[in-house]
């Protein structure tokens, strides 16, 4: 007995002194060699997704001759968070999202609301610029109008009505409409009253400027674009395997063609990870101490599908509920029309999933490679901290088929299993964030990582991503080159988003004028709101949206 706890005793110390050297372990990359002669190219994009197509995008009209470089380690871009079938196709636009609403001591908060709303205006008319320069295809290969409708029943309704009170008092949710009446939301949401309880009392709110986005295809068409430039050139099936600082403040990224297994790198001026969930794995690379207060969580999703015509002939809308206590706002239950290449889909969920891969198609030991003597402490708060978030997903991981049909049956009474599948959604990285003198976070929404010398950008984190790249990319483009976007940039900024540097939730004139433009072009369904634009504010409004 003894020599068993003597053993046992060596085999913990063995783990102890293993745990500490992986800890400690150098995380950032080797230095790459480079030559004196070698030539450097000026923007290098990491991944293949809607944040790099967006930001090089922007580079390709704004700095038309950078040589940009973009690499994806998959065989095609658009394949993970911001494929089809791995979001909710969601135009996120705080119209009936109710997890950016709260109520505070009596008072509803709704600025949240407000800074997604304006933020997915500035997507739109980004987009519909690309649309008028021949960027971007026809409207409906991307976007399509569908209404956005929140509800509730029971005790909710009382959180409804005074949602809607305070959202209406603000112009981005003029034309809001409020109903509690059972026959106008069966004609709003078919599918969602079929068979409800008669004597259940519900209330929805409604607006007709809602839209569904094909992530996916707005990426390949931006790339496709990006491609008849000289210079830029995109290379797929290539992993990113190093990213370091070089002695004349440049830097080289190694990478490694996965077909061939040849590995090269390139010098750059300036770097772009905007791998989704691998963004913090290729971060910590860099070696740059600001980078190291950062950690991710993962949370996968999964959701109820159909394509059964009789069922998606029935509901064209995106229809959100309120969320449970604990749950993270990406998991805020709804059921929705998506358009994907073509052809019409009603999804419901998200149900939460656990993997430690930070990507869909990443690898399970993503979350240990990402852990390190920097990170591991935060990362064991987190998970003390959050006790109703991992109850949460506990329950979710442990739904059985029959738990998530239920689920559904609360927003679709008559809904029959055999006319619906189970698909695996995208994954995502939640931030967790240990700032110094600072308890450490966990961060739900995105946020742009800037090096202090501007030449190494990242985007971290998870929703609302895709729906206001391009709000998030100007962002970038602040942060990064300050004096280019007050400068020389500015005039061709104001011409791709007309409403740039404008508050649209304070001028309703130019807000009208905005949405007419944009919805005109995208092909959405806009009307001006009784009572939204003071005659004497039409007129400057009109000059600014020309």
């Amino acid at each position: 007995m003894k020599k068993f706890w003597k053993y046992l005793l060596v085999l913990l110390v063995v783990l102890i002194i293993i745990a500490i050297a992986f800890l400690f372990r150098p995380v950032a990359s080797k230095a790459i060699k480079t030559t004196n002669n070698e030539p450097t190219v000026d923007v290098v994009l990491i991944g293949g997704g809607i944040m790099s197509a967006t930001l090089g995008t922007y580079l390709n009209e704004l700095q038309p001759d950078w040589n940009i470089r973009m690499y994806e380690r998959l065989d095609a871009v658009a394949q993970e968070s911001s494929n089809g079938f791995n979001n909710a196709g969601t135009g996120h636009s705080g119209f009936m999202e109710m997890n950016y609403t709260e109520e505070k001591d009596g008072k509803m908060d709704i600025s949240k609301a407000v800074n997604v709303a304006g933020q997915f205006e500035i997507a739109k008319q980004f987009w519909a610029y690309q649309v008028k320069q021949g960027v971007l295809e026809t409207p409906n290969t991307f976007i399509n109008p569908v209404p956005h409708i929140a509800f509730v029943w029971g005790d909710n309704v009382n959180f409804m009505e005074k949602r809607y009170a305070a959202m209406v008092q603000n112009p981005l949710f003029a034309g809001m409409k409020l109903s509690e009446d059972k026959a106008e939301i069966q004609q709003w949401a078919p599918l969602v009253m079929d068979g409800r309880d008669p004597q259940q009392k519900v209330a929805a709110t409604r607006m007709d400027v809602g839209s569904d986005v094909n992530y996916g295809a707005i990426t390949t068409q931006l790339i496709n674009n990006l491609e008849k430039s000289p210079n830029f050139k995109l290379s797929t099936s290539t992993e990113v395997t190093g990213i370091s600082k070089n002695d004349d403040n440049t830097w080289s990224v190694a990478f490694k063609d996965l077909k061939s297994g040849k590995v090269d790198h390139v010098k750059t001026r300036f770097v772009f990870i905007g791998a989704g969930g691998a963004a913090i794995k290729l971060l910590q690379m860099t070696g740059l101490p600001e980078a190291q207060q950062y950690a991710g969580f993962p949370v996968g999703g999964e959701f109820l599908v159909t394509d059964n015509p009789a069922i998606t002939a029935k509901h064209t809308a995106k229809v959100y509920g309120r969320a449970d206590l604990g749950a993270p706002p990406m998991s805020v239950p709804h059921i929705d029309t998506r358009y994907i290449d073509g052809k019409k889909y009603v999804l419901f969920g998200p149900f939460a999933t656990y993997s430690n891969k930070f990507l869909k198609n990443g690898s399970q030991f993503d979350l240990l490679a990402s852990t390190n003597k920097n990170n591991v402490l935060p990362m064991t708060a987190i998970g003390l901290q959050n006790a109703d978030l991992v109850k949460y997903l506990v329950s979710q991981v442990l739904m059985s088929d029959a738990d998530r049909f239920n689920e559904l049956k609360k927003y679709y009474p008559e809904a029959d299993p055999k006319d619906w599948h189970l698909q695996q959604g995208g994954q995502r990285v939640q931030i967790i964030k240990k700032e110094p003198g600072k308890p450490a976070k966990l961060q739900f929404g995105t946020e742009i990582f800037a090096s202090k010398d501007k030449s190494v950008t990242a985007l971290l984190g998870a929703s609302p991503g895709a729906s206001t790249s391009p709000y998030i990319m100007l962002n970038l483009l602040e942060k990064a080159f300050p004096e280019q976007t007050k400068g020389e940039w500015n005039g061709k900024l104001h011409e791709i988003v007309r409403s740039y540097g404008k508050d649209l939730s304070t001028d309703p004139a130019l807000l009208d004028q905005i949405r007419q433009y944009s919805s005109s072009t995208l092909g959405l369904n806009y009307k001006t709101p009784a009572n939204l634009v003071p005659a004497k504010k039409v007129e400057k409004a009109e000059a600014v949206a020309q």
